[in-house]
């Protein structure tokens, strides 16, 4: 079998970042655990280099050019060392029970022409199994509040009985998944022109590229803490541009979105930021 390695990217996340390495460490499966520290503005690395050892190395990135761009570094470090392998990506807040689940989702590459593999994830009291690839008129649909609110979860995820006979998704769900180290090299890697947000799917679109398959074991399972802070007004809207940057990238190079369709997912984008600066207006108004 081939080794495995193990990247994960930390950004002032050190608490959880350490209690996951703690936790898999001693994984005979997990041959390397690489730790990308995207230029975090605590102490985490302070904290993250009392890890290294042969088993782990810590890799500081000269500033914080994203999640995609953290995973590449990792990555490349990892073909490096191990050469043909497996790469397991995962988030800092990612709760792992035992080595098991590491084999179980291993074991989906025994089927042919899988690149990518995912667990089952428990987030927030439900699993996560991953979505379809929409095209870009039905992408417009969902960037209308109402219909949103009200189809975005039909126009986008599968139905509960499709997993019953199938385990091919579209799109796997980023915070901890395992890639065919070659397929990922084929691919050019992940693409580094996103800060945040549709790393997913743009690895969707370069994967139906070399016709490579998707899947989610449904033995595997991890838990996502997604620990999220409310944050300030301005976070808030720093996290909204990022989303629709991303947003607006993928939708022109990699879901063939016409001209006119991206003047209408940049005018949605400027009404949806008036509304959530009228938003957070009104609710700091009225504390």
């Amino acid at each position: 079998m081939k080794k495995v390695g193990l990247v994960i990217v930390n950004y002032n996340d050190s608490e959880n970042t350490i209690n996951l390495v703690k936790s898999v460490e001693k994984y005979k499966v997990i041959n390397k655990i690489v730790i990308v520290d995207n230029k975090s503005t605590d102490d985490s690395l302070k904290k993250l280099e009392e890890l290294e050892n042969r088993k782990i190395h810590i890799i500081v990135s000269d500033l914080n050019r994203g999640y995609s761009a953290a995973i590449n570094l990792g990555a490349k470090y990892l073909e490096e060392k191990l050469k043909d392998c497996y790469i397991i990506v995962s988030n800092s807040d990612i709760l792992v029970k035992d080595e098991e689940q590491i084999k179980t989702l291993l074991s989906s590459f025994d089927e042919p022409n899988v690149a990518i593999a995912m667990p089952k994830v428990y987030e927030n009291g439900l699993f996560k199994y991953g979505w379809k690839l929409t095209n870009a008129n039905t992408d417009l649909l969902m960037n209308i509040p109402l219909i949103s609110r009200l189809y975005k979860d039909n126009l986008k995820n599968y139905e509960p009985l499709y997993f019953g006979y199938s385990n091919i998704v579209d799109v796997i769900y980023g915070c901890f998944f395992v890639i065919d180290s070659n397929v990922l090299k084929s691919i050019g890697y992940m693409d580094e022109n996103t800060f945040l947000y549709y790393e997913e799917n743009i690895l969707a679109r370069k994967l139906k590229t070399v016709n490579k398959l998707s899947v989610i074991n449904k033995e595997a399972e991890v838990t996502h803490k997604h620990n999220v802070s409310i944050g300030s007004s301005v976070s808030q809207i720093n996290k909204y541009n990022i989303y629709k940057k991303s947003q607006l990238y993928y939708e022109r190079h990699y879901n063939n979105a016409s001209e006119i369709q991206m003047l209408f997912f940049e005018i949605f984008y400027y009404f949806g930021l008036l509304g959530l600066k009228v938003k957070l207006f009104l609710s700091e108004l009225f504390k």
